[in-house]
């Protein structure tokens, strides 16, 4: 979670009283106060709504939850102005693909406002950036810039400005090395031969996303006026609502919104799109699932005072909530706006007595006995990406099971741990060795599910997992067999693969991964890797 810290006497000014009552009322919104000083407030804002990571969009949200402003916040758009565009170069396809801009003018700056700008930035940058590893953040003075704008990559050597406070113009690799920024994440340019820039038509580059702005053309002070924001990054459908939670922020504060055409390959876009996300909503489902009985009218209410608006079971979802997803999200937010002090807690009807599963018993023993030979527990989503769990791994014609109209490039249902397995060892290749790590967790065939284990160690080899995966057998009481095959998966090495057998059924592979998927992975050392079919082992038990 998120601290948002706001001024107590804005607040107060705002929104009322900061007395025991409204207090209360904080907390019922799902945000609860963490400490409250002589001048500042702060409050917990949960990762799934990083659109109230500003003081401006809490404040907007709060007074709607409190039945003031209520629905659809509604914000003008107007139409690009003249070289109000941004060009995105074949150039930058592999390295960051996408950025999603806008225009903001008629702002009117002072030292709050810049550090709340500065906040929201940053704040977004830890949470639905994930660091900066999926999408990076420029906000730029619009009176130091010359439109149109290309966004492209250059060699590091090419590459030349002053950086954000630092004294001096140097290269893209300097920066990486010189300045705080470019050491602290400078890892994720590591190994591309050119690095992203957006440059204005008087060719002065504005920044090196995801690591700085220049000092010239990224610094907002209180006589600006107008911002130029550009968000980059890998899905266009989460850089359009890190847009939107911005440009939404700002215009809170007297901003008003012009739109940017984007080119990217070849296809003309208008950034910001403003336009709600219409949801079906059954009444139906609602109250079995709140165990209420709510009108029309009354559901209507609630999602109001939640920022939507609703009308025959149709509703208009905020631009900028990136946690609505499915049904079930609005009908959690129907019941805040009930109050979730209001259920009567119920004893059910049924009387049973509990016990811990057979199979969870096991694989509770499973990771039991691995932590004991000093491997790392790790975990990780149900859903994957096309990138990670297919061209990573070098496969072709295989089945997956995917979601239709995911809001992510998270679209299909894993298929296997060993991808993951390896995601985690890339994302850590600057950790110290080794790396021994295991995981258990559910995998989907034709949206069948069941468990599975994987264990890799890296640096490894087929010989070294062999003797773990022996000992692990023995301390389950069991005995598995290794034995040599020529169908095995495309990530292992040919030879240095086993076939593993239990009770003479096929339960999984072991082997060395090929120093092709290695590189996929960006991972520097051997690994040795096994995954095993976790319910075949215990039916067998």
């Amino acid at each position: 979670m998120t601290i948002l810290t706001i001024n107590k006497k804005q607040f107060e000014k705002d929104i009322g009283k900061f007395d025991e009552k409204i207090q209360d009322r904080i907390a019922m919104f799902g945000t609860p106060i963490e400490a409250i000083r002589d001048e500042e407030i702060d409050i917990e804002i949960f990762p799934n709504r990083p659109d109230l990571l500003s003081y401006q969009n809490y404040k907007n949200s709060f007074l709607a939850f409190l039945g003031k402003n209520t629905g659809l916040n509604k914000i003008k758009l107007n139409a690009p102005e003249k070289d109000y565009s941004v060009k995105v170069d074949k150039s930058v396809e592999n390295i960051r693909p996408y950025t999603a801009c806008a225009i903001v003018k008629g702002l009117k700056l002072d030292d709050e406002k810049i550090r709340e700008i500065i906040n929201i930035q940053e704040k977004l940058h830890l949470t639905i950036g994930r660091k900066r590893k999926k999408l990076a953040i420029g906000i730029y003075p619009l009176e130091q810039i010359s439109l149109p704008i290309i966004f492209k990559a250059m060699t590091p050597e090419e590459i030349k400005f002053q950086p954000l406070e630092f004294p001096s113009a140097i290269n893209g690799k300097q920066i990486l090395s010189k300045h705080p920024a470019g050491r602290e994440y400078g890892d994720l340019l590591k190994g591309y031969e050119k690095y992203p820039v957006f440059v204005d038509s008087n060719e002065e580059i504005l920044s090196m996303p995801p690591i700085i702005n220049s000092h010239k053309t990224g610094k907002i002070t209180e006589n600006t006026e107008g911002v130029f924001i550009e968000v980059s990054g890998f899905d266009f459908n989460i850089l359009q609502k890190t847009l939107n939670i911005i440009v939404v922020a700002l215009s809170s504060i007297g901003g008003k919104i012009y739109q940017i055409e984007l080119n990217i390959k070849g296809k003309k876009i208008l950034s910001p799109d403003l336009s709600p996300e219409k949801m079906k909503l059954n009444i139906e489902n609602t109250n079995k699932l709140l165990g209420l009985e709510l009108k029309e009218k009354d559901i209507k209410g609630y999602l109001e005072r939640m920022g939507y608006d609703y009308s025959n079971g149709i509703v208009s979802v905020p631009v900028y909530r990136t946690d609505i997803l499915h049904e079930v999200d609005l009908i959690e937010d129907i019941a805040i706006a009930y109050g979730y002090e209001k259920f009567e807690p119920e004893i059910p009807e049924v009387s049973t007595i509990g016990q811990a599963d057979k199979n969870e018993i096991i694989k509770s023993k499973m990771a039991e006995i691995l932590t004991g030979l000093n491997f790392l527990e790790t975990s990780s989503y149900h859903l994957t990406t096309k990138n990670g769990q297919i061209k990573k791994m070098g496969l072709k014609n295989e089945e997956f099971s995917e979601i239709k109209e995911s809001k992510t490039e998270y679209d299909l249902l894993r298929k296997d741990l060993t991808h993951y397995i390896l995601k985690i060892l890339g994302e850590n290749v600057d950790v110290e060795y080794p790396q021994d790590i295991f995981q258990i967790g559910k995998i989907f065939e034709n949206y069948n599910e069941k468990d599975s284990l994987a264990i890799a160690s890296a640096p490894g080899n087929f010989t070294k997992l062999k003797q773990i995966l022996e000992h692990f057998a023995k301390m389950l009481g069991m005995e598995f067999e290794i034995c040599t095959t020529k169908e095995f998966p495309a990530w292992f090495i040919d030879g240095r693969v086993g076939e593993i057998k239990f009770n003479n059924e096929k339960i999984g592979f072991l082997g060395e991964v090929h120093p092709k998927i290695l590189h996929n992975f960006k991972i520097k050392m051997p690994v040795a890797l096994c995954e095993i079919d976790v319910e075949k082992v215990i039916d067998k038990m």
